[in-house]
């Protein structure tokens, strides 16, 4: 599975992260309020953000999502801990979107390009979520992602947080609302 496409979607491009997307990221990242419901919501501080920014360069899966409309970098999300075993799986996640971006469709939009290259090579694609992150828990519900009743506890801001896992299948996601979506902007 190629984790670093170029993935050209009707209002965002994800493409590659670079290292001289740091100046865009870091002006998004830097909104305190971006983070508050995050397990993770100490990210606004620069040398936490560059950590998880530079984990993202080194991991080799991290994108960056671009308005096509603005040529801006709006946000950046990342395939992670594929595993082509069986059907085959992948984690999206580490993703964020600059503020004005929510609740507008762009994430529903870049997670769709995701999934359609992800069902490409497997056959479940997961994502762990901060059990008390409401907006994001919220996010999976409108994309069709349902909860597998697995937990795990990670570290986040100093603090072990528990977080659940969602999946979206490639069986799940055809008839899924994603791929309405995606049906009817053709």
């Amino acid at each position: 599975m190629d984790r670093q496409p170029t993935l050209p979607g009707e209002r965002v491009l994800l493409r590659p992260l670079r290292r001289d997307d740091w100046d865009a990221l870091w002006a998004i990242a830097a909104d305190r309020q971006l983070w508050a419901g995050h397990p993770a919501h100490d990210r606004w501080q620069e040398p936490v953000f560059r950590t998880f920014f530079a984990e993202a360069l080194a991991g080799g899966g991290a994108l960056a999502i671009i308005d096509r409309q603005s040529s801006a970098i709006i946000g950046s999300s990342r395939f992670e801990n594929y595993d082509p075993a069986g059907e085959g799986e992948v984690e999206i996640g580490w993703s964020f979107l600059a503020r004005e971006y929510w609740g507008r469709g762009y994430n529903a939009e870049f997670k769709r390009l995701m999934l359609i290259h992800a069902f490409e090579s497997v056959g479940r694609v997961v994502f762990r979520v901060g059990a008390e992150n409401v907006i994001s828990r919220k996010a999976m519900a409108r994309i069709g992602g349902e909860l597998t009743g697995e937990t795990f506890l990670a570290e986040r801001a100093g603090r072990q947080m528990e977080h659940v896992v969602y999946q979206i299948t490639r069986d799940s996601f055809a008839t899924g609302p994603l791929a309405t979506d995606a049906a009817q902007q053709r």
